[in-house]
Parts: C-alpha cells; structure tokens; sequence
C-alpha cells in the first residue's frame, strides 16, 4: 500500500504543470471587456509546444487559469430520407412527376436517381400541400447534368430553399425521360462555415515530365489540412487527378480538382473545385502532384497549404494580464471542468498573441530518477568493492579451513 501511494506521488510530481518547467511563454493582449475570449495557435507554438498542444497552459498573475480547445472544422449534417415518387410522365414533352414529401418535416435538397448518361437538364421545382390544387410555389431552377463521356462528373441534387411543402412537383427540361427517374432522397443540410488559416510554408512549382509538383516544407507537428489553388481565370474548362505525399514518398490524400464552364442545349454548367482535403502533420517536405496526362499544364497562378483554425477559449475580467506558457515535454492534456461544460459565446472576441520568448524563470524539471539511475558510478564501483570483500572473506575462509 505504501509503495503505491508513493508510485502516485511520483506521478503527480512528474506530471503536474508548474512555470518554472516551461521553456517558452506568449503575451496575451489585456481584453478590454470581460467574458468569454480565444486566442488562435500559429505555427510558433505548435514548433515548440507537444503534438496536439498538450503542454500547454494559460496563467494569469501566476495562477493556472482553465480553457478549453476547439478545432474550426465548420460542421455539415444532412439527414436523408426516401420519399415517393408519383405519377411520372410527360407534358408538353418535358418530364414531370410529383414527391411526397410528407414524411420529411423540412429539407432544402433532392437527390434523383437518375438512369439517364451523358445529358444536361434544366429542373424546375414547385411546392404546395394539396397535390390537385393549381396555386404552386416556384422553388427555383437547378441545372442537372452527366458528362461521363467527357470525364466531368455528374450533379443529380436539386437544392432549394429549406421548404415544408407536403408535395414537390419537378419539371425537367432535357434529354431524361420518365423510365429514367428511378427515385429520390430528400433532406436538409445544416452548416457552420469552417475557418481556415493560411500557413507559411511556401510552394515551389516544378514540372516533372507531364506531372505539375508543389512541393513545401512544414515544420514538425504543425498539421496541414488542405492544398489550395489558384488558376488562371482564363484557363479552359479542366478535370485532373491530384495526389499529395508526405516527407517518404507515401501518399496521404488524392482526390480531383476541376472547373467546368459550359453551356449544352441551352443549360448553363458552373462547376469549379480547386482544392484538395488531406490530414498531414507536417514533418518535412509534402508534394502536391497534380497529373495532367496529355493535356497542357494548368495554368497555376497561387498555390498555399491552409490548416483548421485551432482556438483556446477562456473566460477572463477586462484588463487581465495573460500568458501561454509550453514546452514541458512531461505534462499530459490538462482536464478541466471548463472544458467539459464549454458553451460558446458568439460574442467572444480574439485576443492577439505577442511574440514567443524564452521562459526567464525556467529551469527545467528536477532529476527524479532513482539514486541508483542518477549516480551509476558510485553504484558499480559500490559493487565491486563488495565483491572484492567477499572474495577476500571467500578466500580466507578457504585457508583456514585447510590449515
């Protein structure tokens, strides 16, 4: 029982957070208002503090003050859900058919399932709650297209105001017949907007045979999130493989960036992605490959690597005199209460962050090795007097017993 209780001492002792083990610290603008505030992580810190920032601290005046981490991935949901399709068929050559929608409280998108290839349609959609009445609500125009052929990909998703009509009446204007509607998923999609930080890691563009290469090279433990492009506006329409490798040559991410500007049978088509999502933590160099095949390199004009926005939110009185404190490679992710019941205030503002200094009062973690790990000279050499004492004893006794 004893030795455990010391075991857990030790631990506490080795793990808990104190100034004087920090080698590095970050002023904090004074908030000219009390409440909530957050400070956004730069490269600066994630060079000198852990991977995933679990050494650092916030002090104010010397006392350990509580926060809480959150990452601006922005968020995304989209619930989907089957709906009816009725009475497909054709009026005045175009191809109409009615959804019940009854089933879905609010949506702002349909998914068709589409049989058709290779075609451009106009879709014109309208709402109302008796499918005989003759008042329906025009819910705008969505350009529905498949360009297989062409390698441009397909968009078969109606978007529309977020709507609560029991019934949607959809015209198509095109080439798609009605044995080519083979149903429908309907939902609402509810998003926060991400926020992203450019990093500092420049790009250098090389052509290496008929493969276009950026290469940069990231500082360890800063995580890199996305690649992203700036192309020529006069560049032609274009859809082209993208991978991106890491430091040994492994690829960490591919996907397609394109741009599709066109007009068929009348329908406009405005498709444009220049980027490419990855998860890396920089730890040298990463190479964006983007691979042309036959056709002329694209016309690149920017290119940056962007991470996630990383805040530390806290609650702090106006005036507050703040400090970061990091590079304790001993301290585990602090636990906090804050953390756990966190709410954001969307009235919390950002608080600057000085320039990084050495930590003045450091001086680093005391020895708590063992003795015997401390001072193995003075242990071996203990050791071997005590076997040359005992091979004297050994030997004496030796003589003593033949005399």
């Amino acid at each position: 029982m004893m030795r455990t209780t010391w075991g857990l001492l030790a631990v506490l002792l080795v793990t808990s957070p104190a100034i004087l083990y920090f080698k590095y610290q970050r002023k904090l603008a004074a908030p000219t208002a009390g409440g909530q505030h957050y400070a956004a992580v730069d490269e600066t810190i994630w060079e000198h503090a852990l991977p995933d920032l679990d050494d650092l601290r916030l002090y104010a005046g010397g006392k350990e003050i509580p926060y809480t981490r959150k990452i601006m991935y922005g968020s995304s949901r989209t619930e989907q859900k089957s709906v009816r399709l009725l009475q497909p068929g054709t009026l005045g050559g175009e191809t109409q058919f009615l959804l019940d929608m009854s089933g879905v409280p609010e949506y702002d998108r349909i998914t068709l399932d589409l049989a058709a290839k290779n075609y451009v349609a106009h879709a014109r959609v309208d709402g109302q709650d008796d499918p005989h009445g003759t008042k329906w609500a025009n819910l705008g125009m969505t350009t529905l297209f498949d360009l297989s052929d062409e390698k441009l990909g397909h968009n078969s998703t109606l978007q529309i105001p977020v709507s609560t009509y029991n019934y949607l009446r959809v015209t198509l204007e095109g080439p798609v017949k009605p044995a080519d509607v083979q149903g429908a998923t309907a939902g609402i999609e509810r998003a926060q907007q991400a926020v992203w930080r450019e990093l500092g890691s420049a790009l250098k563009q090389t052509q290496e045979g008929k493969d276009t290469v950026l290469t940069a090279e990231v500082s360890r433990n800063i995580p890199v999130e996305r690649v992203l492009l700036t192309i020529d506006p006069a560049q032609g329409n274009f859809q082209r493989g993208m991978e991106v490798q890491d430091g040994k040559g492994s690829t960490v991410s591919t996907g397609e960036i394109r741009r599709i500007h066109l007009q068929r049978n009348g329908q406009k088509i405005d498709v444009e992605q220049t980027w490419l999502d990855l998860n890396a933590t920089g730890q040298g160099k990463l190479r964006a490959v983007i691979h042309n095949g036959d056709d002329a390199p694209l016309k690149i004009t920017g290119a940056r690597l962007e991470q996630y926005e990383r805040r530390i939110y806290f609650d702090c009185d106006a005036g507050t005199s703040l400090e970061f404190y990091y590079g304790d490679g001993k301290l585990n992710a602090p636990v906090y209460d804050y953390a756990q019941l966190f709410q954001t205030d969307a009235n919390a503002g950002p608080v600057q962050l000085d320039a990084e200094e050495a930590n003045a009062a450091y001086t680093g973690r005391p020895d708590e090795r063992p003795w015997s790990e401390r001072h193995p000279a003075v242990l071996w050499a203990a050791i071997l007097a005590a076997v040359a004492v005992l091979g004297g004893i050994a030997v004496r006794s030796m003589k003593n017993a033949g005399a």
